[in-house]
């Protein structure tokens, strides 16, 4: 009883205390502040979670630059909902929406025989969309929550969309995966018999084990890339704490606190898309300068097991094995 008590509380202070220390990183760092990036006509991005948050605002930002975006995402009334304010924004902004559930494995599969189907080129994927602290539960395929939706989900629709990367890349202009993570990777930690979190769950270790994930994911995938000589590059982003519906499954005493803390002290969304957008557009990160980890518009060193290549192997060929490829 009171290992389990400990188990469960444990990952929730780590994370809570964690937050504290990011949150005054932030207060007393200057916001990164998006330069203002090259147009990108004829280029098709997806952006997962695009309806609303950071994915709403990276969604708008890369509209009014010219490109075709294509909004994947779970609910479509706020999906359309976004593409209609877009559009009412831009003229002649290029926006749509599909569904995606990142929690079916047969909808990724779905949404990437649909995409593949209209012969599009796809120049930048970001992996925006995500669960936090979510109650105990399994995915479609029986995954458990935050290992299913932020990275298992995300790692097939990478998977099978790699072959349209590479095909719109080319050298000055490389396709771009970008992952958008968490500083919550620091405190995860990947048990490879234990992925799904059977053994004393706790949603604030599940969050954090599938950030730390999904940072593996993008580092051994970058460094594939690399070795294979393909014109894609994969990288991971931090946007900070950031004033979402992110934060809806916090603790109740904490959620009422939040509602007050977020809009004085989180970032806006729009301030939170930053560093994603730099990521995916700028011209600094061509080619052999893309990769890394990325925070408040810089390069961040990380924790030691992102870096371990056996770790990231590890976890690759698992994940394959868990999806049948």
């Amino acid at each position: 009883m009171l290992s389990a008590l400990r188990s469960s509380l444990l990952p929730a202070v780590k994370l809570y205390l964690l937050g504290l220390k990011v949150l005054l990183v932030q207060l007393f760092s200057r916001h990164f502040e998006l330069p203002v990036m090259p147009r990108q006509d004829g280029k098709v991005a997806i952006v997962t979670g695009g309806g609303r948050g950071i994915g709403y605002e990276v969604v708008r930002h890369m509209a009014r630059l010219g490109a075709h975006v294509i909004i994947a995402g779970r609910d479509e009334q706020e999906g359309l909902a976004a593409v209609t304010r877009i559009c009412e924004e831009y003229k002649e902004a290029k926006v749509e929406f599909n569904i995606l559930d990142l929690a079916s494995l047969q909808s990724v599969r779905q949404f990437v025989q649909s995409f593949k189907e209209r012969d599009l080129s796809l120049n930048i994927l970001v992996n925006n969309a995500g669960v936090m602290l979510v109650p105990e539960g399994r995915t479609e395929d029986g995954f458990e929550h935050h290992f299913g939706v932020n990275y298992l989900g995300h790692f097939l629709l990478t998977w099978l969309l790699l072959d349209a990367l590479k095909d719109s890349g080319k050298c000055g202009h490389f396709s771009r995966v970008v992952n958008v993570s968490s500083s919550a990777h620091r405190i995860g930690k990947i048990r490879l018999n234990d992925l799904n979190s059977h053994r004393c769950y706790s949603a604030h270790a599940a969050y954090c084990h599938s950030k730390l994930a999904q940072l593996l994911f993008s580092s051994h995938l970058h460094q594939d890339l690399q070795d294979g000589g393909f014109p894609v590059s994969s990288c991971a982003v931090d946007p900070g704490m950031v004033d979402t519906a992110l934060y809806r499954h916090l603790w109740t005493p904490l959620r009422l606190a939040h509602s007050i803390v977020a809009q004085l002290l989180f970032k806006t969304p729009a301030e939170g898309a930053a560093t994603v957008l730099y990521a995916a557009l700028s011209p600094a990160l061509e080619g052999e300068f893309g990769g890394g980890y990325w925070a408040n518009g810089c390069r961040e060193m990380t924790t030691p097991p992102t870096f371990d290549p056996q770790l990231q192997l590890n976890l690759w060929e698992t994940s394959l094995q868990l999806l049948g490829l």
